[in-house]
């Protein structure tokens, strides 16, 4: 039989045992015995024990005290129990006046019983959560106090990014050269995580009757909308397939992601159907109209190129519309061939050059200017041709820096290393002693990479850590921080 005095530091061997401990020993054991009869039961008393859990909030990984106000004099025994307070769930039994603790079938090595009736609780994890009851015997061996406190284990809630696997969502047409009667998918690349539904739209995502369907993650289920042809499968990752492509399914395929904290994301993909397979799959080798935006990231003040590859000859004028919809308030330019004349609209920009092969440079660029544009072209003989072209405006992340989080100075065995960054939209990375930081067993890495855990901590992990955050635009770096 084990002993422990004072929190754990004595070990007594049976062999060495006086009358006097033994005594005490079966004294513990009828208190239990006594206790276990009166599990559902305890007499009326005006002493009103209360526990207090220091820290009121604890994640896995930390300490929790069950601090007791209010121990009633000369108490015989204390005993700590776990969920129901049943003597099967003991932690363990305390009797004061030999300070022993005889520990309990729940006892699991990380508890310290004190002779204040406290209960100290080490590197606690998720199956510590519950109840933990105090009983309290008095010295004619009877139960004058019943306390329960609960204890609710938090995993590690990172306060740093946003639950996004990338910055922004986007759609890949593969093959990027499809013939009529062939196949193509439009694949769907870094969606968010929280994802409530995936709505694929023909054309423009205001009008219902554009809809070709939408998967619903939580349900598992496809329901198809208007626009659905039969030749389409939309897949549970939100790419959608279309079989048998015709001259009909060229265009602008947008993709609505709704997500559960009600937001909304959307991208678009522009699908170009051959009539028959070009020679390279070089789009702007081929005779369709394109878009190309340099660069498609742009950083706030800089400019962006949508530039035009193989614009009609036999054009009469052409327009640009900020948005798919080509309605009149939403021009930026006209340009009209015949006398070579530029008509700006009210979309237009004081710095806005427009060139007479079509393309359009925008300068001094905010968040405001990025979306889809639209090139409309009508030729001499009043035909007309459209394009599309997107292009994103980030701006340019600021300096993060690292704070530390270090519970080993309390008596614990982690670390917690989280990059604080107002752009909750970059990405990030870390180092360690001017190399990338490797992934270790005892590392848990939040999900956008924001913050880390290490447990247990160990000396090799001392050193120097930085963070480094990064858009499509910008790239910045933390100075270094030191542990220990």
């Amino acid at each position: 039989m084990l002993f422990i005095k004072n929190g754990g530091n004595t070990s007594i061997p049976p062999s060495k045992l006086s009358d006097v401990q033994i005594n005490s020993t079966l004294m513990v054991f009828l208190c239990s015995l006594l206790a276990s009869l009166l599990t559902c039961w305890h007499l009326s008393t005006a002493v009103q024990v209360r526990i207090e859990s220091i820290p009121p909030q604890v994640t896995e990984g930390e300490n929790v005290l069950f601090l007791v106000h209010n121990l009633p004099e000369n108490p015989l025994a204390l005993i700590w129990c776990k969920d129901g307070g049943s003597m099967n769930h003991a932690i363990g039994t305390y009797l004061l006046n030999k300070s022993l603790s005889v520990p309990g079938p729940f006892h699991s090595g990380r508890e310290t019983m004190y002779s204040n009736g406290s209960l100290l609780l080490r590197n606690v994890n998720k199956k510590d959560t519950g109840f933990y009851t105090l009983r309290i015997l008095n010295r004619y061996i009877l139960l004058v106090s019943t306390t329960t406190v609960y204890l609710h284990v938090h995993t590690i809630v990172w306060t740093c990014g946003r639950h996004a696997t990338s910055p922004q969502p986007t759609i890949e047409s593969v093959p990027p050269c499809i013939t009529e009667g062939g196949s193509v998918i439009l694949l769907v690349n870094n969606p968010p995580e929280n994802i409530k539904a995936l709505v694929w739209y023909k054309w423009m995502t205001v009008f219902k009757k554009l809809e070709v369907g939408r998967y619903i993650p939580g349900r598992k289920a496809t329901v198809w909308g208007p626009a659905y042809s039969g030749r389409e499968t939309l897949h549970s990752d939100g790419s959608l397939l279309l079989h048998g492509v015709t001259q009909k399914d060229p265009g602008v395929y947008t993709l609505a992601i709704l997500r559960t904290d009600l937001r909304r994301e959307e991208a678009e993909v522009q699908l170009q159907v051959h009539t028959s397979h070009p020679q390279s799959c070089n789009p702007f080798t081929s005779s369709q109209l394109m878009i190309q935006p340099v660069p498609r990231y742009a950083a706030e003040g800089e400019g962006v190129l949508l530039q035009v590859h193989n614009l009609p000859e036999d054009l009469k004028t052409f327009y640009w519309h900020k948005s798919k919809s080509t309605t009149p308030f939403l021009k930026v330019v006209e340009y009209r061939r015949t006398t070579n004349s530029i008509i700006w609209g009210p979309e237009a920009r004081r710095r806005d050059i427009v060139y007479n092969n079509g393309s359009l440079m925008l300068q001094d660029l905010t968040e405001k200017d990025a979306g889809i544009y639209t090139l409309t072209i009508l030729n001499k003989d009043s035909k007309i041709e459209k394009g599309y072209v997107e292009f994103y405006v980030k701006k340019s992340v600021t300096q993060p820096f690292v704070r530390i989080s270090d519970n080993t100075v309390t008596g614990g065995t982690s670390v917690i290393f989280t990059c604080i960054s107002p752009d909750t939209d970059a990405s990030i990375r870390w180092i360690f002693n001017n190399q990338s930081m490797p992934h270790l067993g005892r590392m848990t890495l939040s999900p956008t990479k924001c913050g880390f855990r290490i447990d247990p901590v160990r000396s090799e992990d001392a050193g120097e850590y930085k963070c480094e955050v990064s858009n499509q635009a910008s790239m910045k770096t933390s100075l270094p921080v030191s542990w220990p």
